[in-house]
């Protein structure tokens, strides 16, 4: 019985490194066509009715045209405590994850502050500040927005000056 298990635990531990994976990355500072995302989301998406208090509040998909081109495509979570992160399409090696906090302008109005390390090919070479005013629909299920993107190297220098949209769908809890 023991080696029966040892031996399903082999083959089903095998057959994960045999799955197909695929990735779809981009960077804004060099912009490329975006994967099908919003297809692959299609039942997540949902609706609901929220109050302008926690508006926002809630896990988005998120689309970003950064100077006119694709910018990337990312997953937000928005806290009640005014704070968020979120999980971008770029490689790990180069920084996907970054986060700020936010706040409650009106009843459909937010806005950002956004920071993330930026790194090449795993080493360290700067961070970035973005910041977003947001405008959420009347039913607060989507939003869009304007925003500015610094980026700056280890010595504070600013090496970017970046401005570009977003467009995001809530996704259902």
């Amino acid at each position: 019985m023991k080696t029966l298990f040892i031996l399903s635990a082999l083959t089903l531990s095998s057959g994960m490194y045999a799955l197909p994976a695929t990735a779809g990355c981009t960077d804004p500072r060099n912009p490329q066509a975006l994967s099908g995302m919003p297809r692959m989301l299609g039942a997540a998406v949902g609706k609901h009715n929220f109050g302008s208090h926690n508006s926002i509040v809630g896990t988005w998909h998120v689309a970003y045209i950064t100077e006119g081109a694709p910018g990337g495509e990312a997953f937000i979570q928005w806290h009640s405590d005014g704070t968020e992160w979120e999980n971008i399409n770029f490689p790990p090696i180069d920084g996907n994850i970054c986060m700020g906090s936010w706040k409650v302008i009106d009843a459909h109005h937010v806005s950002r502050n956004h920071f993330g390390w930026l790194y090449d090919n795993g080493a360290l070479t700067g961070y970035f500040n973005e910041t977003e005013t947001d405008t959420l629909s009347h039913d607060f299920n989507s939003y869009s927005g304007f925003n500015e993107l610094k980026m700056y190297d280890l010595n504070g220098n600013m090496t970017a000056d970046l401005t570009g949209t977003s467009s995001a769908t809530r996704i259902a809890p």
